[in-house]
């Protein structure tokens, strides 16, 4: 009950989310919209307790006139595992909801046509989040499939390109099927408008990825993964192939030779601590 208490309080309704609920009582849709904030707001609720259920700090659970947003302020240093199961907590929620509307309309306690609406619902938002389109569900887990073999820059820039074809596609489909669709279109300027910003603010995120890497939590840094490093090479070279979920030992080389190894803590640590942007990665060896 404390825990429940707990995500209540970090839910926020964006103020137009009241215009689109005064217009649709004004047209007679009240019923409908209430059916849709409903299902989104389960689905949320869903990451958000599974974040909680890890720990996770939640900043804000928001609900917006066209879907929902859970925000977590953990920047991707959580356990991959965690992350998905976080991630994958919205969707599950339609499968209960669909199951008991069922049980409901079996036993006669809703009409056909509110459970139809209903299905109909949770099948559109289920299917429409998983997408892979950053930041829908979909592209969430298109990220934590990337991360597994990729550095946490690359594995991101790869996710925002396939987001884009993606979300290309969808718009051309749309263009072709449905063109005077105005709310469809609402949300893919909205998902157009997310990916730019996310574009443009890649470089701050990867910089809060190694920040909370190094001041944060570690429990997500379970595998060793040495990473080859020449002695030329910049530091921050060096950091821009840290991976997700792994641990970093730097084994630096030079002419082919092992020279010494550093630990990744001490790269952080001349990084932000001593402000050495420009140095190489040999002039961290001599120091440490």
């Amino acid at each position: 009950m404390i825990r429940v208490k707990y995500l209540l309080q970090h839910v926020h309704i964006h103020p137009l989310l009241w215009i689109v609920i005064a217009l649709s009582i004004a047209t007679a849709h009240f019923l409908e919209v209430c059916l849709l904030l409903g299902i989104i707001f389960i689905h949320e609720m869903g990451h958000a307790a599974a974040a909680s259920f890890f720990s996770w700090r939640i900043k804000k659970i928001t609900l917006l006139p066209f879907g929902g947003v859970a925000e977590m302020d953990e920047h991707g240093n959580r356990p991959l595992k965690e992350e998905a199961i976080v991630v994958i907590a919205g969707p599950l929620q339609h499968l209960w909801m669909m199951a008991l509307a069922y049980a409901m309309y079996s036993l006669d306690l809703v009409p056909e046509e509110l459970f139809a609406l209903f299905i109909n619902y949770n099948l559109m938002i289920l299917v429409f989040n998983l997408f892979p389109v950053w930041p829908l569900d979909g592209g969430k887990l298109i990220f934590l499939l990337l991360s597994l073999q990729k550095a946490f820059p690359e594995a991101h820039r790869m996710c925002l390109i396939i987001s884009f074809f993606s979300l290309s596609i969808f718009s051309l489909l749309i263009l072709l099927t449905a063109p005077a669709h105005l709310n469809v279109w609402v949300v893919i300027a909205f998902l157009y408008f997310s990916l730019y910003h996310e574009w443009k603010q890649r470089r701050f995120i990867f910089m809060r990825f190694l920040l909370e890497r190094y001041y944060g939590k570690k429990t997500g840094l379970g595998q060793l993964k040495p990473i080859q490093a020449n002695e030329q090479d910049l530091l921050i070279h060096v950091l821009e192939k840290f991976q997700r979920g792994c641990k970093h030992p730097i084994i630096i080389e030079s002419d082919g030779k092992e020279k010494g190894m550093l630990d990744e803590n001490e790269l952080l640590h001349a990084y932000f601590t001593e402000k050495r942007l420009s140095d190489k990665i040999s002039d961290l060896l001599f120091s440490y």
